[in-house]
């Protein structure tokens, strides 16, 4: 007997990943290009809270599935450094300063004030993530990347983080970066 219908009506599962897919992708694709149309500040500082209103969590189910070069990629990866920052800002500092002679280019793109206490890494971050509303986002992920780049540098120097702790900043910094040039190559930024 070959399953109809009422059969895959009668499976009681999940929702179908295809779908969540789907509406990540269209809802991360509303937020960067239908933000950066409003040009509002209103619409800046909703974007910036998005993760402290609906929760890192309720953004990783969505977003944290998608590849690193897609719109809702991107924008996992852009909350989930924002929420690290918040989380730790004292740890972040500490790695982004000693991270900062060694990688000066890097530096000078993520845009920190110097010096790069706690608060001057938040508000970094925040202006970041607010320039998906307000500027090209392109640059936007090319500053994270920047950000991200610096920080691993300062945890390869530094004797507490792991070099699997190195790792995954390095590589989160690459995924931003190839993000950032995938979309200054479209045009689209």
């Amino acid at each position: 007997m070959t399953p109809g219908g009422l059969f895959f009506e009668a499976l009681v599962g999940g929702t179908d990943p295809a779908l969540v897919s789907e509406a990540a992708d269209r809802a991360a694709t509303l937020l960067v290009r239908g933000a950066r149309d409003a040009g509002d500040a209103a619409t800046a500082e909703r974007l910036l809270h998005l993760a402290d209103t609906e929760g890192i969590e309720t953004i990783a189910e969505v977003w944290s599935g998608a590849p690193a070069d897609s719109l809702a990629g991107c924008l996992w990866r852009l909350y989930l450094l924002r929420s690290w920052v918040y989380a730790d800002p004292v740890g972040v500092s500490r790695e982004f300063e000693a991270g900062r002679r060694s990688a000066q280019v890097a530096r000078v793109v993520a845009g920190v004030a110097d010096p790069p206490g706690p608060e001057q890494l938040q508000e970094m971050v925040d202006e970041v993530l607010r320039g998906i509303a307000g500027s090209d986002f392109a640059d936007v992920l090319l500053r994270a990347a920047a950000f991200a780049r610096v920080v691993a540098t300062g945890r390869a120097s530094l004797s507490g983080p792991t070099n699997a702790e190195v790792q995954r900043m390095l590589v989160l910094s690459e995924q931003l970066e190839a993000a950032g040039h995938v979309e200054m190559e479209q045009g689209l930024g």
